[in-house]
């Protein structure tokens, strides 16, 4: 690694950050894991409280929580990004997980009118339009027909959207937050639309939610045939009610805003229904003043998670640098990693289990001994896209989107551990 600083090749956030994220001074001690000791750690050798006592029995926690010294891993939200919280989002905090699935209770919440309590025993699907008979489906219908169960990742198109004009937000979980990787259950799509029948000029769905907004998308007909499924539930229990409970719709793969929560119509027709909809807001303009419509893909991204501004690096000597990968095109292939701002990459390695349109973990071990680092991810997938840098999606799309950022994330460790979000010049 070159001993000069980086300070020169980086330009700083533009706006605020959120408060409290980066540590405050971090002690380093020397290399190695195991702390040596020259007299008896009282941690080790004395009785500690908690061995004194009985503890709270199993009829205390009737539904299991996490431990009160980890009450700090929660979902996080930037007040001033939207109007008010109804129709906001909030962040999953990529930098405390571990493996590939993400904890129910930690999914990133994004709504346009709150959240809606639906009883499933009230809750209904239609399904009309150009369909051989119109139907109506009760909750116990769904859960009687047919079911499957698939990992896969769900991400907002908007998400890294703040980072088109520059570095904006300290931390991975406001950066590359909105998205989540869990299990969901239900039942192919194409098993309803069968029972209805299409008819031969049927082109295009219309999804509409049971929200107070209505939230209604536009879903092409060959990708509803091919992998949709309608979701009751996720990581092994019901839909949480901030994820569509009872049922929503999961597009492995495609843009977010599409996963239709709290399910409760789908219209069949020969054409999108973009007039009447609110997808013309999720269209990227470009430079020239054209715009990209119906940009369903998600494309190849990643992000390291550790370090990161929320997670600074504590030790000198060994150390394991650790990120999420993903790609709406297929599998992830392979994940490069560099501590010198794409100057020379590694291979990291891929964990096991490595799946369609999924989340993967990577990991990378290297030794550190307090050099200023930039440090940088670059998927590659199974189509063969690589992700890009930054700049190289600005020279072909501009600044003007909010949309389908996937350009690769810096983050410039310094010589105490603390990292920053940066952008190379």
């Amino acid at each position: 690694m070159p001993e000069k600083s980086y300070s020169d090749r980086f330009t700083r956030r533009g706006l605020l950050s959120a408060a409290g994220l980066a540590g405050a001074g971090i002690a380093l001690p020397r290399r190695g894991v195991a702390a040596e000791s020259t007299k008896p750690d009282p941690a080790i050798t004395e009785v500690q409280d908690w061995q004194r006592q009985l503890g709270e029995g199993v009829d205390k926690r009737a539904y299991g929580s996490p431990s009160k010294f980890e009450q700090h891993v929660v979902r996080r939200n930037v007040p001033w990004l939207t109007a008010a919280p109804e129709s906001a989002a909030n962040f999953t905090p990529l930098h405390a997980l571990e493996g590939i699935i993400t904890p129910s209770g930690l999914c990133f919440e994004r709504h346009h009118s709150g959240i809606a309590e639906i009883d499933p025993q009230k809750h209904r699907l239609m399904i009309n339009g150009l369909v051989d008979k119109s139907l109506v489906f009760t909750m116990d219908d769904i859960r009687r027909m047919p079911r499957s169960s698939r990992i896969c990742f769900l991400e907002c198109a908007a998400n890294t959207g703040m980072e088109w004009r520059g570095a904006q937000l300290n931390g991975c979980q406001f950066t590359h937050g909105m998205i989540h990787n869990v299990m969901y259950t239900g039942v192919p799509l194409k098993a309803l639309l069968d029972e209805a029948g299409l008819r031969p000029n049927a082109k295009w769905l219309m999804l509409e939610g049971g929200d107070a907004a209505g939230m209604n998308r536009s879903l092409p007909i060959e990708k509803a045939l091919t992998d949709v499924m309608l979701a009751f539930a996720m990581n092994g229990e019901a839909l949480r009610p901030e994820q569509g409970y009872p049922l929503r719709a999961v597009i492995p793969g495609w843009e977010g805003n599409l996963w239709v929560k709290w399910l409760r119509r789908i219209e069949v027709g020969d054409k999108p229904w973009a007039a009447r909809e609110e997808s013309a807001r999720y269209t990227d303009l470009l430079a020239d003043g054209r715009a990209r419509q119906y940009t369903f893909i998600m494309d190849a991204k990643s992000v390291v998670t550790n370090p990161s501004p929320q997670a600074p690096l504590r030790y000198r000597g060994r150390n394991v640098l650790s990120g999420f990968a993903w790609s709406g095109r297929g599998t992830v292939r392979r994940v490069d990693v560099s501590l010198d701002g794409g100057r020379n990459w590694k291979s990291a390695q891929l964990e096991a289990p490595v799946l369609d349109k999924s989340m993967t973990r990577f990991y990378l071990d290297f030794e550190w001994n307090g050099e200023e680092l930039l440090v940088q991810s670059r998927a590659m997938d199974s189509s063969g896209y690589v992700q890009p840098t930054k700049n190289e999606l600005r020279k072909i799309r501009g600044v003007n989107s909010v949309y389908h950022n996937n350009g690769i994330q810096t983050w410039l460790v310094r010589g105490n551990g603390e990292a920053e979000n940066v952008e190379l010049g």
